[in-house]
């Protein structure tokens, strides 16, 4: 069964106010996506780099606004996405 329903826990939204405006329309755009046609089409769109996460993080998911900022999300236990935050990251060592 694929998900539709998209919400935004009340970090999330706080952090949204504090991003760029072209970032807020990048989730926004996802989330329409999700909407008309499903998590599974949206996970296709190679842009959005939705990967599962690891560590303390693990059974929740990112997508990537841009290089520098994560939407986090995780699945309910209703079948639904809930972004639990928005975060800029670090560049990382290699």
């Amino acid at each position: 069964m694929d998900i539709f329903k998209v919400a935004l826990s009340k970090q999330a939204r706080k952090d949204l106010e504090k991003i760029p405006k072209r970032l807020f329309q990048n989730l926004i755009s996802w989330i329409e996506l999700v909407g008309a046609d499903g998590l599974s089409e949206a996970r296709k769109i190679p842009g959005y780099h939705d990967e599962p996460l690891k560590g303390k993080r693990a059974g929740q998911r990112s997508i990537r606004l841009n290089k520098a900022y994560r939407a986090i999300y995780e699945i309910n236990d209703r079948g639904e996405i809930h972004f639990v935050e928005i975060m800029e990251v670090n560049h990382h060592e290699y």
